[in-house]
């Protein structure tokens, strides 16, 4: 049985930050400090992105001694669903400012 909730504001930042440069191959390690992102979160939101098909991910030969790499970017669709998700935040109404609180 297939869920279909709406993606985590986690995963709408990294779609938007891969929407940035669609066509650029991304490091989850870069991603994750662009994002403020541990890698305990950031990874299953590439995982469960790549396994929707919305982003492909390759591996990169490190240097001599370091191992692979993974890159990750957009896939056509990963690209559409980012602009379907900025478009329905675009519409959403600001939220309502916190109260100040005067301190006595």
């Amino acid at each position: 049985m297939q869920r279909s909730r709406p993606p985590s504001p986690q995963a709408v930042s990294v779609l938007q930050a891969l929407a940035a440069e669609p066509t650029r191959w991304r490091y989850g390690y870069d991603l994750g400090a662009q994002l403020g992102l541990k890698s305990g979160s950031l990874y299953p939101i590439l995982v469960r992105l790549a396994d929707h098909a919305l982003l492909e991910a390759k591996w990169e030969q490190g240097p001599a001694g370091k191992p692979p790499r993974h890159l990750y970017r957009l896939t056509a669709a990963g690209l559409s669903e980012a602009a379907k998700l900025a478009d329905t935040m675009a519409r959403r109404p600001s939220p309502l400012p916190r109260p100040q609180w005067k301190q006595a």
